[in-house]
């Protein structure tokens, strides 16, 4: 049977995987095609950033680039209308952070500018590696997303990026006040509003208790907040089940939470809760209907974040973040700032939207765009 594109594609990923960086001669040798398709299919993958296309060589994304092949990239590719170039470093460069490349990708070609991408895969040695990589580079500014834990960075970590060698933004990241770099422009996407949207949202169909299950994320935080704000604004228990942080789907204590939920739905105790991630939730949804459960009839079922809510069987209402515009919003207060060093610094907050599908029980939005 003669192989797919898809299946092709495949292959090279895991041969770049395996190798980190390979010719493109190379690989059409080992693929056994010819190096014009080779050719092709790593444009194809760099396109969407699987792979790191420079030369004539393909390198896996969380590769560190050395000072050599970043300062080729930027002499090599044609000049940017701006003269602006800017750098941006991304823990990952799917999921959540996907539409937060692209828009920030948008928003630097809409400027006339070049951006250089580094990705960290949660790595939080790389993030300076990337940072020093796209300085070494001449980049003009930075777009920062570090690694830090789940907790937000600790006075040291938060130091390394208080003072940049160029003006940097943080993206979908916070300095607490009173440590260093707390000054920092930032852009961020308001997850407590999108919960407790989430929670009102419920209230609103009728609900007197909605249960909260939560992974252990850089949003949780911000998520617990927000519900826990709404619930007490709406006079309602708190209901949070999530496990403790860290415990895996699947894990027992997990199996715990879910079976506390289930009991719960089944006595009628408990009819509505709200699922962070749309992964889990849509995980959840699976296993309450294999044990009987009715969404949304008997339970009504909202997630957070909106990657793949609206593929599952019965589509996901989701708390929407807005990552795209996350994204183009980082580009446009960063040349602010390098247009006018002396500027106020910024905090902006992007409230998410609550895409209504069936899962919750009311009439779901006609033709409701989808974010970016």
């Amino acid at each position: 049977m003669r192989e797919s594109v898809e299946q092709r594609h495949r292959r090279i990923l895991r041969v770049v995987r395996e190798r980190e960086s390979v010719r493109v001669g190379e690989l059409a040798a080992v693929l056994g095609v010819s190096v014009e398709t080779a050719r092709r299919d790593v444009a194809a993958l760099a396109d969407v950033g699987r792979v790191r296309r420079l030369h004539g060589t393909v390198t896996w994304p969380t590769a560190p680039l050395n000072a050599r092949d970043a300062r080729l990239a930027r002499r090599s590719a044609p000049p940017a209308p701006s003269g602006l170039v800017l750098g941006m470093v991304v823990p990952v460069s799917d999921y959540y952070f996907r539409a937060v490349v692209q828009g920030a990708r948008q928003a630097a070609a809409d400027v006339g500018a070049r951006l250089l991408v580094g990705i960290t895969d949660y790595a939080a040695d790389r993030d300076l590696q990337h940072v020093a990589t796209l300085l070494d580079a001449g980049v003009d500014g930075l777009l920062l997303a570090p690694s830090w834990s789940v907790g937000g960075p600790t006075a040291e970590e938060a130091a390394r990026f208080a003072e940049p060698a160029v003006p940097a933004v943080l993206v979908e990241r916070r300095i607490p006040l009173g440590v260093p770099g707390s000054h920092l422009d930032r852009v961020v996407s308001d997850h407590a509003g999108g919960a407790a949207l989430a929670v009102r949202h419920l209230a609103r169909l009728g609900h007197g208790r909605v249960a909260l299950l939560a992974r252990h994320t850089h949003t949780r935080p911000a998520v617990r907040t927000g519900y826990l704000s709404a619930v007490r604004a709406l006079g309602l228990p708190d209901d949070d089940l999530s496990p403790a942080p860290t415990v895996p789907w699947g894990h027992p204590d997990d199996i715990v939470a879910r079976e506390h939920l289930l009991r719960l739905i089944t006595s009628g105790e408990v009819r509505a809760g709200l699922v962070h991630t749309d992964i889990d939730a849509l995980n959840l949804l699976q296993w309450l209907t294999a044990h009987g459960v009715r969404v949304p009839r008997d339970f009504a079922l909202v997630c957070h974040n909106d990657e793949v809510a609206a593929l599952a069987d019965i589509p996901l209402t989701s708390v929407s973040p807005a990552t795209f515009a996350v994204g183009e919003a980082a580009v446009r207060l960063l040349v602010r700032r390098l247009e006018d060093p002396d500027a106020a610094h910024s905090a902006v907050e992007w409230l998410p939207r609550l895409m209504i599908r069936a899962s919750c029980g009311a009439t779901p939005t006609p033709h409701a765009p989808e974010t970016r």
